[in-house]
């Protein structure tokens, strides 16, 4: 038995062999650029598309595990840049342009794949840690309103102008102000009768307020004159002077005098004074 299946093996690797031999190893080049033969490269790319295909969906299952799952997406993204490679060679070699007729990467469920700078994440990888903050676009920012639209739904009801107009503020204001009146002069009555029967002196009754409306009938400049004379008047009367006060002009000859003999000290020799000095008391001066 033993002798059989080993001729069997035997046969099986003559077969292999001569197989490799005619066909040539059936493995895809390491390189697009080393494959010169238009259906190998069709045959390689298509190839590639079905590894894509098996390993995306595998992908979809949730439960391999981060690690898994990060590794089957680098190798479905290897193996696209590599299907890639090929589809340039096979322009390079006269075939047609799968970039440009070639259908999008779509998932399962027929959305375009997301991705950043050519990185695709497939299947459950879009739903690992750190992946979805990727696809999160922040909202746009709120525009800014000119000041034309401002002003726009600027009226006299923003003002305030035309808050009489529905007929019930003023009602309103009329009610309260009715109240506030009865109740200050039930308050002057109630002080009154107080002042009256003795429970309270006549001293802390209340001063009137100032009518501010009156209406004044002398100028405020003349009013502003007198009480200046009155003052004047009465510190005149009540002011007593005890020593001689010097008046303006005795004053005005105190300063001329000063003046000059700071001049002569600055500009007159002492000679000069001194003759100056006898001058002086020859004329009695």
């Amino acid at each position: 038995m033993a002798r059989n299946s080993e001729k069997a093996m035997t046969a099986l690797a003559r077969w292999r062999a001569s197989q490799v031999e005619t066909t040539g190893p059936d493995r895809r080049p390491y390189l697009a650029t080393e494959c010169d033969n238009l259906q190998q490269a069709e045959k390689w790319r298509r190839q590639i598309i079905g590894e894509v295909s098996r390993k995306v969906a595998q992908i979809q299952n949730a439960g391999l595990g981060e690690f898994k799952l990060r590794d089957l997406n680098d190798e479905i993204n290897k193996l696209l840049r590599e299907k890639g490679h090929w589809e340039d060679r096979i322009l390079e070699l006269g075939g047609p342009n799968y970039r440009k007729i070639g259908p999008k990467m779509l998932d399962h469920e027929g959305k375009e794949v997301p991705g950043n700078k050519g990185y695709k994440y497939f299947g459950a990888a879009k739903d690992l840690p750190g992946v979805q903050e990727l696809f999160q676009q922040a909202p746009p920012p709120i525009p800014r309103k000119t000041r034309a639209e401002m002003m726009k739904n600027i009226d006299a009801d923003y003002y305030g102008y035309r808050d009489e107009d529905d007929g019930i503020l003023i009602p309103l204001e009329l009610e309260v102000e009715k109240e506030a009146v009865l109740s200050k002069v039930a308050e002057w009555k109630a002080h009154k009768e107080a002042v009256l029967s003795g429970d309270v002196t006549q001293g802390t009754e209340p001063t009137e307020e100032e009518d501010i409306y009156a209406v004044k009938e002398h100028d405020e400049d003349e009013d502003k004159e007198g009480k200046a004379e009155e003052t004047t008047e009465g510190l005149a009367a009540h002011f007593i002077a005890h020593v001689p006060v010097p008046s303006q002009k005795e004053v005005e000859e105190a300063l001329v005098q000063r003046k000059k003999m700071e001049l002569l000290q600055k500009y007159a020799s002492d000679s000069l004074q001194a003759q100056t000095d006898d001058v002086k008391d020859l004329l009695g001066v």
